[in-house]
């Protein structure tokens, strides 16, 4: 196979701080361009699931992947960037929060340091609310800090006027050498409904479909399409991937008679998976079913049981109410199925959730009930060292995840030996601690990304094939 470098089109929407539009910017120059015949590849830096979902539906449903330095090596960044951009026409990358904003000083997992990896240059969107000359300065500021950044282009947000936007674009393109190639107004319309954890997902938003197009509409009318293509273009070779390992990936075949099945409850309620998760599953041997707790009342025939995070809380009365499906449920589990939980999964296989002055009932797995709080219980990256008995990882490796939930653990009837993790950063469950076990079920707080944590999908289908092979 030729392994000549080649050319990856491809942009980083980055801002100044998060809350400054990058999302709905993204949203908006996907659809546009999707809608005008490109073929976009969307990719969401930073752990998130929800904006990725709206990406990914604005790409027209094509899968957006993660590009998230903390969580996953750099050959693995450029292979997935190389392989899913390779079949489009131009990616557009939303970064996460400031362009130099990390955990540390260092700047390593920044959105800065990503577009370096990957040869591109930042679309900077800059939220131009009560502020003029001054933010050319800020632009040179942002150039100057690391030269090695290029930024392309800049996307003006929340101006106030013909004349607001003047003396901004001007200001930038005098004093930055750096071309505004859009400028939008002030919405009078919110299209994009929030919650506690940034915008609704689009399988509970019943306008999601025509809020992409208003943000389509709003690209189209007010961003220079064309010089964002031409922009996207201007990119060298990327030496560091060589054609060969760009490639698709193929499913591995199952070394027994048959794949062994793994469910993945997926809904409104659970609905927080990595695209690569699902992949590296099925490129384990496996194959994925898709059930339902909202709409099924059986569980068929399986080999595991993968849930991950989501709202059970939005939808506590719907999964109390389907008792069949539960009491399936834990009768599987006392039997060994293989289940592997995430956050809203780990709360569904608790006892009861306690919201406000109203109690419902869980499967009745582990031995939890459930409250929320106003604040985050849980937020960020998280570290954490393998010390207990697990169903699927040795004890001394070390894992990389995220977590952000609202709730916490009322009432905890366990012992310390059930707990899988010591958090090294992180809050967990309880006591500086994570990864609930009972058997061969595994729910935690931190969520796992499969292409940074390249052993989950294999121990996971190995379980399941166990299991299998012991009915």
């Amino acid at each position: 196979m030729d392994d000549t470098p080649e050319n990856y089109p491809g942009i980083v929407v980055g801002a100044l701080r998060g809350g400054s539009g990058k999302t709905i910017v993204s949203i908006g120059l996907i659809a546009a361009l999707s809608s005008a015949g490109h073929r976009v590849a969307p990719f969401k830096k930073g752990p998130d699931y929800i904006d990725a979902g709206w990406l990914s539906m604005a790409a027209g449903e094509r899968a957006c992947y993660n590009l998230d330095t903390f969580l996953i090596d750099e050959r693995c960044i450029l292979q997935t960037y190389a392989r899913h951009s390779r079949i489009c026409d131009l990616a557009v990358i939303e970064g996460n929060r400031g362009i130099y904003d990390c955990i540390d000083t260092s700047g390593g997992t920044s959105t800065a340091e990503l577009a370096k990896l990957l040869g591109l240059p930042i679309l900077l969107i800059i939220d131009g609310t009560k502020t003029t000359r001054t933010m050319a300065a800020v632009v040179a500021g942002c150039r100057q800090f690391d030269p090695s950044v290029r930024i392309g282009g800049v996307i003006l947000n929340r101006i106030a006027g013909a004349r607001h936007e003047g003396i901004l674009r001007r200001s930038i393109e005098e004093h930055c050498g750096i071309p505004v190639l859009g400028a939008i107004p002030k919405l009078r319309q919110q299209r994009f409904p929030e919650r506690h954890m940034g915008l609704v997902p689009t399988p509970e938003h019943e306008w999601a479909r025509p809020a992409i197009a208003a943000a389509a509409a709003v690209a189209r009318d007010h961003i220079d399409l064309d010089a964002v293509i031409r922009m996207a273009q201007d990119v060298p070779p990327l030496e560091k991937v060589p054609s060969s390992i760009a490639a698709p990936v193929k499913p591995a075949m199952a070394s027994g008679p048959k794949a062994p099945t793994i469910a993945v409850l997926r809904d409104s309620a659970f609905q927080f998976y990595y695209p690569e998760n699902l992949e590296a599953l099925e490129a384990a041997g496996a194959r994925l079913v898709y059930l339902s707790p909202l709409g099924n009342d059986t569980i068929p025939d399986i080999d595991a049981m993968y849930i991950g995070g989501g709202f059970p809380e939005t939808h506590a009365v719907e999964l109390a109410r389907n008792q069949v499906f539960r009491d399936r449920l834990k009768v599987l589990a006392d039997d060994g199925l293989p289940i592997y939980a995430e956050c809203g999964g780990l709360m569904f296989l608790g006892e009861s959730l306690a919201l406000e002055d109203k109690t419902y009932t869980m499967a009745g797995i582990l031995p939890v009930t459930f409250g929320f709080s106003k604040r985050p219980q849980g937020h960020g990256y998280t570290v954490l060292e393998v010390t207990g008995k697990n169903p699927y990882f040795r004890r001394g490796t070390t894992l990389k995840g995220h977590e952000f939930h609202y709730s916490s653990a009322l009432e905890w009837r366990g012992s310390a030996d059930d707990l899988a993790y010591t958090m090294t950063r992180g809050a967990g469950l309880v006591n500086g601690k994570d990864g609930l076990c009972y058997k061969n079920v595994l729910a935690t707080y931190t969520h796992l990304h499969a292409s940074g944590t390249p052993e989950w999908a294999p121990a996971l289908v190995a379980k399941a094939r166990a299991y299998q092979s012991g009915k």
